[in-house]
């Protein structure tokens, strides 16, 4: 923040997440607390929406609400899935001039900084703790240490200063840790919507005590595998079949992919949109021998509702994990009559590779820990709650109790604490 800025003592965590963000207050002495973001709540989707008409831009919940009610415009979500990667610099139309998704993203934490200044009666704490992955990207230090950087300067452009890193599974077990009444070795599993990240690590009340705890740390891991992902994986083996994936055309060809792949993935959607890609996909129209199907991928594309028929997939793979049954997809929106159905079955299915690459990581960090198995198993991050996901863990720790933490929240919380 800047030398002049009214500052207020404590430090506030960040928690800008692919999915959903949230930001918790901790003053000098004192418990963290969670700090209201919209209306009231104290999460919020990690989602912007330029209004064409009203020339505005709409911020978490609004930004989906005018987005899934029609109004015209562009939405942007999962925008941290581009630290990192070469897009992010790339520069986009936006209220009438060219910005970097960099840029955006500073956006969006400005939108966050607005808010924490609404419940601290308009200051900002003197030190702020923004969170990150263990792996921005995975097995490229270079690249993992850019998108640091890059999130570093959105912070600072977007007036917070120079912020501090903690990663966040760290922060996850800062905050489990005020709870505990003996000391624990827990492994913190934080799975988000873009990564699922681990720490081995010693907690208790004789812990929390100490100013340095890096000996209280036995090992961290992740992988860049989460909830979008699993959404990614749903769509493109439930629903992209329906606009014609896998379709074998008149030549005896299955129609190109790739623009399935990228039309299940939420940060890559809006460049379907581009002059360019409407023409490729328009193009693929000889490739189909059921047109229908080509009609309504140009109906997705052409009326921009890729984020409509994500967010479906997404609010099924909800539905069918925490009701044990099938979910539908409705898709009336796109043609009468029309549906998929996700099942408890489809998310071990089409999610059993996925899943254990995850657990696959989470193993190893117990492993190189030293440790033959943990007290407990410590879940945060929204993906966290895929009932599929915890009966994997279950199956490679059996002995272990799994605790549920704020899913949405402990992470901020904890990163106060850092």
């Amino acid at each position: 923040m800047s030398p002049d800025s009214l500052t207020l003592p404590g430090t506030l965590g960040i928690d800008f997440g692919t999915s959903n963000s949230a930001v918790a207050f901790r003053p000098a002495v004192g418990p963290s607390r969670l700090l209201p973001l919209e209306n009231g709540a104290t999460g919020m989707p990690t989602a912007l929406f330029f209004n064409a008409e009203e020339h505005r831009t709409h911020y978490g919940r609004d930004a989906m609400q005018q987005y899934l009610v029609g109004e015209p415009g562009r939405l942007m979500r999962s925008l941290k899935s581009l630290l990192g990667s070469a897009l992010l610099q790339e520069k986009t139309a936006v209220e009438d001039k060219l910005v970097s998704y960099q840029d955006i993203i500073a956006m969006f934490l400005r939108q966050l900084a607005q808010h924490a200044r609404q419940g601290l009666d308009g200051r900002l704490p003197e030190r702020v703790v923004l969170g990150r992955p263990v792996h921005f990207v995975d097995d490229h230090p270079e690249r993992d240490r850019d998108a640091q950087n890059a999130l570093a300067a959105a912070a600072k452009d977007a007036g917070l200063g120079d912020v501090h890193f903690q990663l966040e599974p760290i922060a996850a077990a800062l905050d489990y840790e005020q709870r505990l009444q003996c000391e624990t070795i827990a492994l913190v599993v934080d799975i988000g919507g873009g990564t699922s990240d681990f720490t081995v690590v010693r907690l208790g009340p004789a812990q929390a005590g100490r100013e340095d705890r890096t000996g209280d740390i036995l090992a961290t891991g992740g992988v860049h595998i989460g909830g979008t992902d699993f959404d990614h994986r749903l769509n493109v083996d439930k629903v992209m079949p329906l606009l014609g994936y896998r379709h074998i055309g008149p030549q005896g060809r299955e129609v190109p992919s790739s623009v399935f792949f990228d039309l299940s993935t939420w940060h890559l959607i809006q460049w379907l949109y581009a002059p360019k890609a409407l023409a490729a996909a328009r193009d693929l129209r000889t490739n189909y021998a059921d047109l229908q199907l080509h009609q309504r991928l140009m109906r997705v594309l052409e009326e921009r509702e890729g984020h409509r028929l994500a967010d479906a997939v997404e609010q099924a793979k909800i539905g069918a994990s925490a009701s044990g049954a099938s979910a539908l997809v409705n898709l009336q929106w796109l043609e009468a009559g029309l549906s998929a159905q996700i099942t408890p079955d489809d998310l071990q299915t089409s999610l059993g590779a996925l899943l254990a690459q995850v657990v696959a990581c989470a193993q190893s960090c117990v492993r190189n820990a030293g440790v033959p198995i943990p007290d407990v198993i410590y879940l945060t991050g929204g993906s966290s709650a895929l009932t599929a996901l915890r009966a994997a863990l279950r199956g490679a720790f059996p002995d272990t109790e799994q605790v549920e933490g704020d899913l949405f929240g402990g992470v901020a919380t904890g990163l106060a604490y850092a």
